[in-house]
This record gives structure tokens, C-alpha cells and sequence, in this order.
């Protein structure tokens, strides 16, 4: 890839690297230079211009982009068109992102041209969130580069674990004292924590802090189609045979 200074006529199928202005010209970076733009820098008397020209073998950075991000994303992940050198990648689902550091390593051990950034593995995430980008910092790169780029992504480096449970259940455990509304505020901020996962609360159950009403409120609600049963007790677990731990192993659970 050439970079510098050029004469204008001479810049034809370049991009600039700057923003110009002259007079009324403005000319913004990443123009690509036509026979117009040869035009309006004459008649605004400029008479170089600091442009880069792919040379034979070399791709443009959104090109690049594009095909490294495609390379990356596994199951659950859309690619955004790239512009500007960027592509950002998105879940298409919600779930956990997955992502394999490995290979995120290897990307961006490739060259100091081509980036690859990620959010945290095992982050939940919710559909349409950006997950991940793709930067090509230079106006564009050797096809060698991309091609090893693409090749270090082999087999994707990132995917959506898809959320499985939708159908929750809630036993909440009575002692006397405890106030209805501290029951009530703990189903509603469970599920708003539940709601991003596409999981709602089915049914709740308010039983006495007793082990055989807890697994019988337990058995109750998995009988109903809860794929996953959350206890909240009114006294905290002091050993394996307290009430809510003798509870689920009563009921087959460990």
C-alpha cells in the first residue's frame, strides 16, 4: 500500500488520509479520489494531497473487515457491514457469549493492522447487544495478512450459548415477622433479572419454613412445568440438614 503526497491528478483511486478544506472545498478523510475531486482541488489550487493507493495484492480495510468478522463469528452472531475499516459483531440471540481466547489471541497476533476486541467471556447478553469489533487501522492491508487473519479465525472465536429455562418457579419460605411485602419485592426484582433471559416466573408458592412443605411446594410447581425451582428462605442455611438443603435432597436433589 503507497502512502503520501500526491498531485491531485495522480491521486485517482486513492482514499485520504486527512480531512481538507481550502476555500469552499471540503474534502472529508476517506474520500476516494475520481476525476471531481481531481477537478475541485484544481480550481481550489491544491496542488498535493496526502492519499494512500492499494497496491496489487492488497485489499481495502473494509474488505478486510468484513471478511475477518465473518471468519469469527460462530452460532448466534450477525456481522454488521463494514464501514470505515470497522465490522461490529452482534447476539442475535439471548444467551452467554462464548468465546474462545486462543483464537482471539491469534487474530490479533497477526498483525498490528488487524484488531479484534471482545466483551467478557461468559457475559450474558441480550439479542442485538454488540458483542465484539473487528478494526483495521490503515486504509486497507496486504490479502496476505487478511488471509492469515481469516485463517487464525478458523472455526470461530466467538458464539451465543442460547438461554435454555423459560418457566420458573418461586417458593418463598414464612416465618413470623416477615413482612408480605419483602416477598413481593423479591418476585418482582427476580423477574426483571429473569426477563432478559426470555425466563418468566410460572407460579410462586408461600409456604411455612418447614422441610416437608418446601418440598411439597417444590414437587408442586416442577409438576406444573418448572424447569428450574428457586427457593428464597426466611432464615439462612446453617448446615446440609438445615430445612431448604434437607428439603431438596428429600425430594431427590443433591
Amino acid at each position: 500500500m503507497k502512502f503520501g503526497p500526491v498531485a491531485p491528478a495522480d491521486a485517482i483511486g486513492g482514499v485520504t488520509v486527512h480531512t481538507l478544506r481550502q476555500g469552499s472545498l471540503l474534502l472529508k478523510k476517506g474520500t476516494t479520489i475520481g476525476p471531481a475531486e481531481v477537478d475541485a482541488l484544481a480550481a481550489a489550487g491544491v496542488d498535493q494531497i496526502v492519499v494512500v493507493q492499494l497496491e496489487t495484492g492488497d485489499v481495502s480495510e473494509d474488505v478486510a473487515a468484513a471478511d475477518v468478522a465473518g471468519a469469527v463469528a460462530g452460532d448466534g452472531v450477525d456481522v454488521e457491514r463494514a464501514f470505515t475499516g470497522r465490522a461490529n459483531l452482534f447476539a442475535a440471540q439471548a444467551g452467554v457469549l462464548v468465546i474462545e481466547r486462543a483464537i482471539v489471541d491469534r487474530i490479533n497476533g497477526v498483525d498490528e493492522s488487524i484488531t479484534f476486541a471482545t466483551l467478557p467471556a461468559f457475559k450474558p447478553v441480550v439479542a442485538g447487544e454488540m458483542i465484539a469489533t473487528v478494526k483495521i487501522i490503515p486504509f486497507g492491508v496486504a490479502g496476505t495478512l487478511r488471509d492469515a487473519a481469516v485463517a487464525a479465525a478458523a472455526g470461530g472465536a466467538l458464539r451465543i450459548a442460547p438461554f435454555v429455562i423459560s418457566r420458573v418457579g418461586v417458593v418463598s419460605t414464612q416465618l413470623p415477622g416477615l413482612a408480605p411485602k419483602v416477598i413481593e419485592k423479591t418476585l418482582r426484582v427476580t423477574a426483571e433479572r429473569l426477563a432478559p433471559a426470555g425466563a418468566a416466573i410460572i407460579a410462586e408458592r408461600r409456604v411455612a419454613h418447614d422441610q416437608a412443605a418446601l418440598a411439597a411446594a417444590i414437587e408442586e410447581l416442577i409438576g406444573l412445568g418448572a424447569e428450574l425451582v428457586i427457593v428464597f428462605g426466611a432464615s439462612a442455611i446453617a448446615d446440609r440438614r438445615d430445612v431448604i438443603p434437607a428439603a431438596i435432597e428429600g425430594i431427590g436433589g443433591a
